[in-house]
């Protein structure tokens, strides 16, 4: 699953890049909880494994949590959240296909439908409400879509037999996505701003993840034709390569307003680290920023705001995987939650409700 976040720019608020094991406080989400998207204030959305074979998306309003349903199949997914707390994602059918949703506390989800064929899935959605994906079409092939009350048809790279996915959207409906080429012999990273613009590659394949306000995209290349190692990047009219923690392989999946990512790297030493990069410090070990409990390790941060809270999958020092909520220390100030219209960020005193 693709994944992206949705993302409000602050000019003058950005929070200060973390420089010590200190620089964020750690939260647990909870056992089994996979932290894949966060909004401007803080609340998190993503999946929880509810048995063998059985998923379920999840989103807190404000630290309840509330349970997404699906289409009558097993499965569920959120993939994105806004900051009026919409959610997007997919769920199975009972006739065994997957469905794009749009959803909320109140109405529950709403089936987007396709672009003419089986099943869409939705991997982004902004402040306004639109919502970005991919769907089967007539001909059999894959495409981005974006719905805005319609399901519109982006297009690819190479023609209506490519195929192509939208991972990510902003507030000026600027998309991120990966796409076919002709005859999908290799596929590359895209922006979408009325036209499909090929973003380049390392080397082998593409895929964009994520974009953020600036129209900067997020996501990870492979470095040679042979598509056998990749590397995170960060798109602002260049493609760079973020590189590694020391290993071989990293992957980008969020990227904030100041630029900064959030990803996941393997080391020297095996095993992946969740990582935070910018600019001036390079890609860092984000185990390193953090006090943690006995046993942790952050594999995957997947979603970063622009107060800098971070999202993502960790694991316990009993081997279980959790979700888990990074919040800068100091926290972000009266006078920026106020320009958000915030009171407080979200206090994660889980309650468990169903939407």
């Amino acid at each position: 699953m693709r994944r992206l976040i949705a993302t409000l720019f602050l000019t003058a608020l950005a929070v200060p890049l973390p420089c010590s094991a200190a620089s964020y406080t750690f939260t647990d989400l909870g056992d089994g909880l996979r932290g894949i998207a966060i909004n401007s204030r803080g609340d998190v959305a993503g999946y929880e494994s509810l048995g063998p074979n059985s998923n379920g998306g999840f989103f807190s309003d404000n630290g309840t949590l509330w349970g997404i349903g699906s289409f009558g199949g097993a499965n569920s997914y959120v993939s994105g959240i806004n900051a009026s707390v919409q959610v997007a994602g997919f769920a199975d059918t009972s006739s065994n296909t997957t469905h794009a949703f749009l959803g909320d506390e109140t109405h529950g989800i709403r089936d987007l439908g396709t672009l003419g064929g089986s099943g869409s899935s939705a991997f982004g959605i902004n402040d306004n409400g639109q919502v970005v994906g991919s769907s089967n079409t007539k001909t059999g092939a894959n495409h981005a879509f974006l719905y805005d009350g319609t399901m519109h048809d982006l297009g690819s790279l190479g023609g209506t037999s490519a195929s192509s996915w939208a991972t990510g959207i902003n507030a000026s409906g600027q998309v991120a996505g990966y796409s076919g080429t002709v005859g999908d012999l290799t596929t590359h990273a895209f922006l979408y701003d009325g036209t499909m613009h090929d973003l380049g590659t390392l080397g082998g394949n593409s895929y964009g993840e994520a974009i953020n306000t600036n129209g900067q995209v997020a996501g990870w290349s492979y470095t040679t034709t042979a598509n056998t190692t990749h590397h995170a990047f960060l798109y602002d009219g260049t493609m760079h390569d973020l590189g590694t923690l020391g290993g071989t392989t990293s992957q980008a999946y969020g990227v904030n307003g100041s630029g900064r990512v959030v990803g996941f790297s393997n080391t020297a030493f095996g095993g992946d680290r969740a990582f935070l990069y910018d600019t001036v410090h390079g890609m860092v070990d984000l185990n390193t920023l953090v006090k943690l409990p006995s046993g942790w390790t952050l594999n995957e941060a997947l979603a970063i705001n622009d107060l800098g809270q971070i999202t993502g999958i960790g694991t316990s020092i009993d081997g279980q995987t959790h979700a888990f909520l990074l919040t800068p220390v100091p926290e972000p100030s009266s006078v920026a939650l106020a320009a958000l219209g915030l009171t407080g960020l979200a206090a994660w005193g889980w309650r468990r409700k169903s939407a």
